[in-house]
């Protein structure tokens, strides 16, 4: 029993120190400011992986929402929220059960079919600070992801993810920038309706890059619109 409480305490404090590695590298300016950096705990930050979920900003209101500033929210995930935690599962959005608002359930739905745990599974934004919409991004998105750059370079250099997984064509396009993917797509899959929207995966040196369709628009519960089956594939790619 000691033996095991020792190794549990070992746990924890490893993920403490990685987690806490990554805190670190969020600029001291943005701290703050309405939004959140962490979107899975310590658990899904403290090893390597083989999947990254990047967002492209917290949603919200920044003013009702100013309290939530970032560095609460980082403080929180570090010392208050359990080890194993995801916003997608475990977070109440817009009063609603966890789990259940608009693109939790559609993120759940390609993380259950991955056979990935959404505890266990890396999840942040590439801009931090939150916004009503894209263009209310106060500073200029290229401005805010250089800003927030340092913090998802380290994750990715110390968790070394096969596929980073995109959310939208902005988040995509300025992943691609930073990793220096290769322009030319390696796999695609087209929605099958009328609409016709595409998620492209990219080779960067080192990680696939896949640029999906926005889970706040697109229903990936939908067979006709889930891109569940390329990141599948890209996965399991050599």
């Amino acid at each position: 029993m000691a033996e095991a409480n020792q190794m549990t305490e070992h746990n924890g404090a490893s993920q403490r120190q990685m987690i806490e590695h990554f805190a670190k590298t969020i600029d001291p300016a943005l701290n703050r400011r309405s939004g959140k950096v962490f979107y899975s705990g310590r658990a899904a930050f403290s090893r390597p992986t083989d999947l990254y979920l990047i967002g492209l900003n917290p949603g919200g209101d920044p003013t009702t929402q100013a309290a939530e500033t970032i560095g609460s929210e980082t403080a929180r995930v570090l010392t208050q929220l359990p080890d194993r935690w995801s916003a997608y599962s475990d977070e109440s959005w817009q009063n609603r059960k966890p789990g259940t608002h608009k693109m939790q359930p559609r993120v759940l739905h390609m993380l259950r079919q991955l056979e990935r745990d959404p505890r266990e599974t890396p999840a942040s934004n590439l801009i931090f600070v939150r916004s009503r919409r894209e263009t209310n991004l106060a500073g200029g998105v290229d401005e805010l992801v250089d800003q927030c750059w340092p913090f998802h370079e380290a994750v990715i250099a110390r968790l070394k993810p096969k596929v980073v997984v995109c959310f939208g064509q902005t988040t995509g396009g300025q992943l691609n920038r930073k990793l220096k993917a290769n322009a030319r797509p390696i796999a695609q899959f087209v929605e099958k309706n009328n609409r016709g929207w595409a998620t492209t995966a990219y080779r960067a040196e080192g990680q696939i890059v896949i640029v999906a369709t926005h889970p706040s628009i697109a229903d990936w519960t939908n067979p006709e619109a889930d891109p569940t089956p390329l990141i599948q594939e890209m996965l399991q790619a050599n």
